[in-house]
């Protein structure tokens, strides 16, 4: 439900008191012709910064939060770990024993040492085979009919053959580098490290569990713990559709907390720009530091959402207006007669209402019931302050 609140400064009683003492003084019980006057309450018009808040109820959240899983299936060797923990990124939380892993891993380093010999050895001989075709070339053009052409043709056919050689067993050696890499890089997934900096908020898995590798199906795949980023949390709640049109980026917010904590002054940072249709209202994140995690992500707490501000603008309180027809309010004049006037009405809240024309400044006006009198009865006023209005 929408409220809103007046933020501006009152002008105290005694100051009403004060200001009003030149006309009220004049104000005799009867006129000189026998008329008399009624005592009325009275207000001033004053120019005052009206803000206008939208209240909603709101959870706060982890800013990230994952389920930790494993990316190859082992035994949990140990979980350095425990609920309420806070790590780093980077800082290992867990390791997996993956033994046959060792096993494959020296096995690739033993293929990959065997191509690289084969590299070696495919070298020397496309080496000696190019040299002897090179030769006979150059012998087959210094003198011509001395070597037969069968022999140049079997001399090129084992240099291409020996060259063809070498090349495959440089693929080799990469898809024996290839393999070690990965190999490796699935030995690095047995150290299970923390992606960001949080707080350890759920445990799954003990030492000495079979754990599957997070990359199986949901119903296999077992996470090791709960990782969630506490010390950043999102503030969210609803914001109704008449609202969701004042909401921008940076539009000011006030959360306010159960149990006496301070109020947390903040700002939009992101919103949906979509309706839920089933609530009929949109999700606004605010973001809230909490660096001592004093706040717990799950409570639940109240966001004043700055939607509307006017500053020193003309003010008249809610009591003072007539809403019939139109929108009027008694001014008390110089000759302490009730005249009656249409305004023309900006931001309300609860207490004070925006005049765009009608009145100026310092001006006097009636508040509360109109049975008493009506336009052009002589009055005595009688000065009120902001705190005496219900």
């Amino acid at each position: 439900m929408a409220r809103c609140l007046l933020h501006a400064t009152r002008v105290a009683a005694a100051v009403h008191t004060l200001l009003f003492t030149s006309l009220a003084s004049r104000a005799d019980t009867k006129s000189p012709g026998g008329e008399p006057s009624i005592p009325v309450a009275a207000m001033q018009v004053t120019r005052e910064t009206l803000v206008r808040q939208v209240v909603s109820q709101g959870e706060f959240r982890p800013f990230q939060e994952i389920e930790v899983h494993a990316k190859v299936a082992g035994y949990l060797a140990s979980l350095a770990v425990d609920v309420g923990d806070r790590v780093e990124a980077g800082q290992v939380i867990a390791t997996i024993e993956v033994p046959e892993l060792d096993q494959d891993l020296r096995r690739g380093l033993a293929l990959q040492r065997r191509a690289e010999q084969d590299v070696v050895r495919a070298t020397s001989v496309a080496a000696d085979e190019q040299l002897s075709w090179h030769r006979l070339e150059t012998v087959n053009q210094s003198k011509p009919n001395l070597i037969s052409q069968q022999d140049l043709d079997s001399a090129r056919n084992k240099s291409e053959v020996a060259a063809a050689t070498l090349a495959a067993a440089h693929e080799q050696v990469e898809v024996a580098r290839e393999e070690v890499n990965r190999l490796r890089t699935m030995a690095g997934y047995a150290r299970i490290t923390a992606p960001f900096a949080g707080v350890i908020t759920k445990r799954y898995a003990d030492p000495g569990a079979m754990i599957p590798a997070g990359t199986a199906s949901s119903s296999q795949a077992l996470p090791l713990v709960r990782l969630s980023e506490n010390a950043r949390l999102r503030f969210a709640f609803p914001i109704s559709v008449p609202f969701v049109s004042l909401i921008k980026s940076g539009t000011p917010v006030e959360i306010r907390l159960d149990g006496g904590m301070k109020p947390i002054l903040g700002q939009v940072a992101r919103f949906t720009r979509k309706v839920d249709l089933a609530t009929r209202t949109m999700e606004v994140e605010v973001d809230v530091p909490n660096p001592d995690l004093a706040i717990i992500p799950g409570i639940y707490a109240s966001a004043w959402v700055t939607v509307d501000k006017r500053s020193d603008v003309l003010t008249v309180p809610v009591e003072a207006i007539s809403r019939a027809a139109t929108n009027t309010v008694w001014v008390i004049n110089s000759d302490h007669r009730i005249e009656e006037r249409a305004l023309s009405l900006g931001l309300e809240t609860p207490s004070r209402v925006e005049v765009l024309t009608g009145v100026k400044e310092n001006e006097w006006i009636a508040v509360g019931a109109r049975s008493k009198a009506s336009p052009g009865q002589l009055v005595e006023p009688k000065p009120i302050a902001a705190a005496a209005l219900p």
